[in-house]
């Protein structure tokens, strides 16, 4: 393909991805005019929450009852979640021009429709629940007529707060550069020079030792656009993270992390443990999780997230389910579809905290993380609501080399991960392609027979509508670029994301497949099989009505992928639902190491015969 055809190609399917996102779904507080608010305050009307302080034994959540009076009710009333309790035009930021500027210039972290409330359209009296999270500042709860596009506030509540509101909450472990290498990152409200953060671990019966962690965070400068530098800014918080080496492979390890401070107490987390990475190469029983796109859902109601990531719950809860079987989980990019409203970080690394807590929950870079205009992104996108890489760099540890590149290897035992970030630019002669083929190449096969590639847009084959409709079924350019690296080290599985479905080929290359057979492969492997596995959480995605040859099983709904090495010849995939945690796709693999060096379509170089 010439470069002019390809980027033409390219600007096509941009503008086709654009048309379908833009019909399937909206960020929930990109629906509210703030900007556009007024003050319409009415002697009249009333907001109560209760209680005042919230986590006095510790809790991060709680929840929350709010009274409503109001003498004019209508079916468009709501009431937003506002933190700081503080949000009218003193807070706001710069001038705003000759005009009088906006009376409110803060989004909430969530709302309700007032009319939740049973009777309240009748008597103008209601009552809503509202679950809230330690996010670091108090809160107040503002009632507004006027629908979302014209509100008009009308009451105010008394501000309520946690206990400790600066406490260290929602662990996340990842692995580090180094297989036996753990590392623990949190959120708090302590500055390191106000607070020491650390991290007390250990094996059991034995006694723990205390691992300094680093801290960082971001301003309203470091992000690129708005609503993220505007209506959607909310102040981070410190995010810190701790290094846990020399990990005996496979044990169990107990953490806790805390803050010392300056008269030496110390503010505690919860305690929770973690099973330390097996060696590269050991033969154990060795279990990962694979998804993308889940986004977050509020357990309150709020926000209408059942028309935005009506699956993210459900994926959440199975997950946790059977969390004792699993070892170690890829969230494939688009993680939590803030879309600029930094606050909703929060919320998200609170509803996986079950799961990120025990288990390394290693993520990778999608539109909704990285694509913001003139920005170094490979897409020109607006997808990112101004985050252009920040949030999502600052808030998860990766193993990368440089954070604002988002491409990592991971060994975990049997299996090699070679995550690329589909947001930067793969092509042949960059240094992305340098990385891939490095990852791909460098791996004994002998000990990690498992060769696995991830990336968020698909770079190998989906069906999805918008990847089908022009007959690319990739992005542009993606599979004339790294298939042949892809066949010729042998790579057994490539998963994607960013097309909210599931999808399984057979094992394909240059658009054929390789084999018939579709559940139990045994032997040398001809190509490599290419699983969408984008039905994390967010509104699903259509399929092309035709399918094509190389699609042996698609299905327009919530789950993920679990992949279970047993040895270094035996391999169970499953695919599960969201809803049940049942399976419904699955195959075996059994291969030996002979298979592997057997050459396939490709993959070897010219022989000569023997002499």
């Amino acid at each position: 393909m010439r470069p002019a055809e390809g980027a033409a190609r390219l600007v096509c399917l941009l503008l086709l991805a654009a048309v379908a996102a833009g019909h399937a779904g909206v960020q929930p507080l990109a629906r509210i005019a703030i900007h556009r608010a007024r003050f319409a305050l009415d002697a009249s009307a009333a907001v109560r929450a209760s209680p005042e302080l919230l986590g006095t034994k510790g809790e991060d959540t709680a929840w929350v009852k709010v009274d409503l009076v109001t003498p004019h009710p209508s079916a468009d009333d709501w009431v937003g979640v506002f933190s700081p309790s503080k949000f009218n035009a003193s807070t706001c930021l710069g001038s705003h021009g000759s005009g009088p500027g906006p009376v409110i210039c803060s989004a909430p972290i969530k709302y309700q429709f007032a009319n939740y409330s049973s009777g309240y359209g009748e008597s103008g009296k209601g009552a809503l629940q509202f679950q809230l999270i330690n996010q670091r500042q108090d809160f107040s709860f503002a009632l507004f007529t006027g629908g979302l596009s014209n509100p008009k506030l009308i009451a105010v509540s008394n501000a309520i707060a946690f206990a400790n509101p600066k406490a260290p909450v929602y662990p996340r472990l990842a692995q580090g550069k180094s297989w036996n290498e753990m590392t623990v990152t949190w959120t708090s409200g302590y500055e390191s020079d106000e607070a020491y953060p650390f991290v007390e671990w250990g094996m059991k019966w034995s006694p723990p030792v205390r691992s300094a962690a680093g801290t960082v965070t971001f301003d309203r400068e470091s992000v690129c656009g708005e609503p993220a530098r505007s209506v959607g800014w909310r102040d981070p918080g410190f995010i810190h993270t701790a290094f846990l080496t020399d990990l005996w492979p496979n044990k169990e390890y107990y953490y806790k992390i805390g803050h010392m401070l300056p008269d030496g107490s110390v503010v505690w987390g919860k305690l929770s443990s973690f099973k330390a990475p097996p060696f590269p190469g050991q033969k154990s029983l060795q279990r990962v999780v694979i998804f993308g796109d889940m986004g977050k859902a509020e357990r309150d109601g709020s926000n209408e997230y059942s028309n935005y990531q009506p699956g993210s719950l459900n994926t959440t809860d199975t997950l946790v389910k059977d969390l004792d079987n699993i070892d170690m989980v890829f969230h494939i990019g688009d993680i939590t579809y803030a879309n600029g409203y930094i606050s909703q970080w929060d919320q998200f690394t609170q509803q996986v905290e079950e799961i990120t807590s025990r288990v390394p929950y290693m993520v990778a870079s999608g539109n909704h993380e990285r694509d913001w205009p003139n920005s170094g992104s490979f897409f020109n996108g607006t997808d990112s609501g101004g985050e252009c890489g920040v949030v999502a760099e600052t808030m998860y540890y990766t193993p990368t080399e440089n954070r604002a590149n988002y491409w990592y290897s991971a060994d975990y035992g049997m299996f090699r991960f070679c995550v690329a970030d589909s947001e930067h630019d793969w092509r042949e002669g960059t240094e992305q392609y340098e990385f891939i083929e490095s990852c791909l190449a460098t791996v004994d096969r002998k000990k990690q027979p498992w060769l696995v590639f991830i990336a968020h847009r698909v770079l190998g084959y989906s069906s999805g509508f918008f990847y089908g409709v022009d007959g690319s079924f990739a992005e542009p350019m993606s599979r004339q670029s790294l298939q042949k690296l892809w066949q010729k080290y042998r790579v057994d599985l490539a998963f994607y994301g960013h097309v909210h479905n599931y999808e399984r080929t057979c094992p394909v290359y240059e658009e054929q497949c390789m084999s018939s057979e579709k559940s139990h492969y045994s032997g040398t492997m001809n190509g490599t099989i290419h699983v969408v596995v984008g039905g994390g959480g967010s509104h699903l995605s259509n399929f092309t009505a035709q399918v094509p040859p190389w699609s042996v099983y698609r299905e327009m709904d919530y789950g993920f992928v679990k992949l279970t090495a047993f040895n270094y010849s035996s391999l169970l995939y499953e695919y599960k639902r969201s809803s049940d945690g049942q399976v419904y796709d699955s195959f075996t693999m059994h291969r030996e190491y002979r298979d592997l060096l057997a050459c396939v379509k490709d993959s070897c170089p010219p022989t000569s015969p023997a002499t």
